[in-house]
């Protein structure tokens, strides 16, 4: 657990509330500067696993180590300075008055209005941060008057703005249209052609479409246990994901995605009632 070349390591990690356990059984490691997903139906544990790598969560069992601080030992806070957690559906969010060049600025603070000063060389990153997620054009505007694609891609580029270790994305497409989903995937996919020194990146979602060609490590969870782990090439194929999801799923892959596929003649099966003959 001490493998300072990883970028978190989970062993035998487990979360119970009260009798029952929403998450047992993690063992999971990912190397630095990878991009890793965490998938899985609804109640399936994600979101807990995500707070445990956020270090918002202690584990009831095992032992986690994020970017080399072991809970139990490490400085938490202090830990906590190198993640950043984009979490577009979540209780908190920024002052929709400032600019989306002035959200940006907020990220070097970590608070989601600007009461802080802020120097050239902010100024300047932030021009280049918002230049790689696509917005360079609604740098001045306000960040109500956003689409919900854009504002996503601003939340990004003010996480990335501290150059985190690890960037946590919590079902960055959700409620997104096509164009605006693969905006953010670009988003993301660009910080593994650039050349520059990147975060390690995780992506929880429900949805294969949704992972970028860079994923390279994935965590499949069923029931709060792991279902399956390891490349996508592994995880993410036809008898695994039906196993998973409970129900039949075709996959095809294309230019280094993967898609999946439910046949309408399993409809009747998935409401419960038997199919009806042809």
């Amino acid at each position: 657990m001490s493998d300072t070349t990883n970028a978190f390591e989970l062993s035998s990690v487990g979360v119970r509330r009260g009798d029952a356990w929403i998450l047992r059984g993690v063992d999971w490691s990912v190397p630095a500067g990878a991009c890793a997903a965490v998938l899985g139906p609804n109640g399936s544990g994600k979101s807990t696993l995500a707070r445990i790598l956020a270090c918002h969560l202690w584990p009831t069992e095992g032992e986690a180590c994020i970017l080399g601080g072991r809970m139990g030992e490490a400085n938490l806070p202090e830990v906590r300075k190198a993640i950043r957690l984009v979490q577009p559906a979540g209780p908190y969010d920024v002052d929709p008055a400032l600019t989306a060049r002035e959200v940006v600025f907020t990220g070097f603070f970590g608070t989601i209005g600007l009461y802080d000063a802020v120097t050239d060389a902010m100024e300047a990153e932030a021009d280049r941060l918002l230049g790689h997620v696509g917005l360079s054009h609604v740098a001045d505007h306000p960040y109500a008057t956003l689409s919900s694609g854009e504002r996503v891609r601003g939340l990004i580029a003010r996480a990335l703005a501290v150059r985190p270790g690890l960037l946590l994305l919590d079902e960055p497409t959700a409620g997104l249209d096509l164009l605006a989903r693969e905006q953010v995937l670009a988003t993301v996919q660009r910080l593994y052609e650039s050349g520059e020194k990147r975060p390690t990146v995780v992506m929880i979602t429900h949805h294969v479409e949704e992972l970028p060609p860079a994923t390279s490590h994935v965590m499949l969870l069923s029931e709060g246990r792991p279902a399956a782990r390891g490349t996508p090439q592994q995880v993410l194929r036809a008898d695994v994901l039906s196993a998973a999801y409970r129900f039949e799923v075709q996959v095809r892959t294309s230019s280094g995605r993967y898609y999946l596929e439910v046949h309408p003649r399993a409809w009747e099966q998935l409401l419960g009632r038997p199919p009806r003959q042809s």
